[in-house]
């Protein structure tokens, strides 16, 4: 039997086992809260892994292989210590997200702020679910096209199709039980898969020094600018983004909240090296082939073709739980906030709400689809998502948290601000190589200290 067909016999009989556990997830939903929140039952591990499989997929894992192949060299890791740093972070407000008992991040920011605040947040946050749906899905397509010898546009098209029906069918269920396998096989799979292609190449561990510049083996050649956005970003990412706070919101209890967001940070840290150093290895090895494809290429041409297969499983479905968070985010935002809380608030409580969601994620599906079609971008299509969803929000829905009785209009204010100039600096081009997140967070920052200090003598004087 050719290495070509194990790993598609093993990839397929991986997918089967995957479909088959969201079959089963589907038996545990009864009601919307099961479907969008896991029925808010997760425990420590299962909540790190959720959250450790949302962001070792296509961005922290072809994309950052892809990153390493090409400009970013060696440094490329910071992608994913910029991702642990920022979650690690986030362990010191889970218990707020915990105990809003909230569904959405645009619910809590309603609750606080008003309908105009709400109106904003949710449309930025499920333009910016959509994109970073288009995004996974481009991720999904990069290991299918390879694997199965087709063209990109059909890989993307199967791809999609997928990742539409596992998340259609399960819902967070799905995500929380096939994430936690995902977890474990990509962490320990590509670190020994890395050991593998070393301990059987004629050069061993001098391969990389002996055929690379020293310039791709730079740990710092993105720039600390670059390196302190990508935290920054991911911090504010991390605080605001649905697909995120949806997994802190299903935790158990808030103690639960804090331990798994600190055992993912410390655990996505560790694994860090291991996606840039599997794309410096490709560039040894094939030069000459597409970077978005250098993953898949080094997986199927070096390792044991079962091993190859399951590795590559595993990234296909921990890139779709990613994908798969994104689209129920924005199913759940759309259902709750937008359909529910403005287009037709009478049938809210009518029965419909889980039968209403499973029909937004086909449709935001196909527009993801679309989207990937277009673009055909990973880590650009993340950038510009986190850019439009984190920006505004980010002071309003922090201080909403974390104060008794923040002004009503220094949320809108903020919100407005900071999305604007983060949208106008990543337009012009991100000037001195600093963020457009950084940009949108100070002015939203600033916007809504200033917004609240103004109330707080207008109130004064009144008195």
């Amino acid at each position: 039997m050719s290495a070509h067909v194990i790993i598609m016999t093993t990839i397929v009989v991986y997918i089967v086992l995957m479909i088959g556990v969201a079959l089963y997830a589907k038996t545990r939903i009864s009601n919307s809260d099961d479907y969008h929140l896991a029925g808010r039952r997760l425990g420590t591990l299962m909540l790190a892994g959720t959250l450790a499989a949302t962001e070792i997929g296509g961005g922290s894992t072809i994309g950052v292989t892809a990153k390493a192949y090409g400009e970013w060299g060696l440094s490329a890791a910071w992608y994913v210590i910029a991702t642990g740093i920022g979650i690690f972070l986030v362990a010191f407000i889970a218990p707020y997200m915990r105990r809003s008992m909230a569904t959405t991040v645009p619910e809590i920011i309603g609750k606080i702020y008003g309908r105009p605040s709400h109106v904003v947040t949710s449309v930025l946050s499920v333009i910016s679910l959509i994109a970073l749906s288009a995004a996974q899905i481009t991720a999904c397509a990069t290991i299918v096209s390879v694997l199965l010898n087709i063209n990109f546009t059909l890989a993307v098209i199967l791809a999609g199709a997928l990742l539409v029906f596992y998340t259609w069918v399960g819902g967070m269920w799905s995500l929380t039980m096939t994430d936690f396998i995902q977890f474990f096989i990509i962490v320990f799979g590509f670190g020994l898969g890395i050991v593998y292609i070393f301990w059987h190449h004629p050069e061993g561990v001098a391969l990389l020094s002996t055929h690379l510049p020293a310039e791709k083996l730079a740990t710092t050649k993105l720039g600390w600018g670059t390196i302190i956005g990508l935290i920054v970003m991911y911090f504010m990412t991390f605080c605001t983004g649905q697909e995120a706070v949806q997994r802190f919101y299903s935790a158990r209890n808030e103690k639960v909240a804090i331990k798994g967001a600190l055992l993912c940070g410390v655990v996505m840290v560790l694994y860090a090296f291991v996606p840039a150093i599997f794309g410096l290895l490709a560039f040894v090895l094939y030069p000459n082939i597409p970077a978005n494809e250098a993953l898949a290429t080094l997986a199927t041409g070096q390792l044991p073709p079962l091993f190859a297969g399951l590795v590559l499983s595993a990234v296909l479905f921990a890139t779709m739980s990613s994908g798969s968070g994104d689209l129920l985010g924005a199913a759940s935002i759309s259902v709750k906030d937008i359909y529910y809380g403005y287009l037709n608030p009478a049938a809210a409580g009518g029965g419909q709400e889980l039968r209403n969601s499973r029909i937004v994620v086909l449709i935001v599906g196909a527009l993801g689809i679309a989207i990937a079609l277009l673009s055909q971008q990973i880590i650009e299509l993340l950038v510009f998502a986190f850019t439009i969803r984190a920006t505004g929000p980010f002071a309003a829905y922090l201080f909403g948290l974390l104060c008794d009785t923040p002004p009503r209009q220094s949320g809108f204010i903020s919100i407005v601000a900071g999305t604007l100039c983060g949208l106008i600096w990543q337009l012009i081009g991100q000037p001195w190589g600093i963020f457009a997140i950084i940009i949108g967070a100070l002015a939203s920052l600033i916007t809504y200290l200033l917004s609240w200090t103004w109330v707080k003598h207008r109130t004064a004087r009144q008195n």
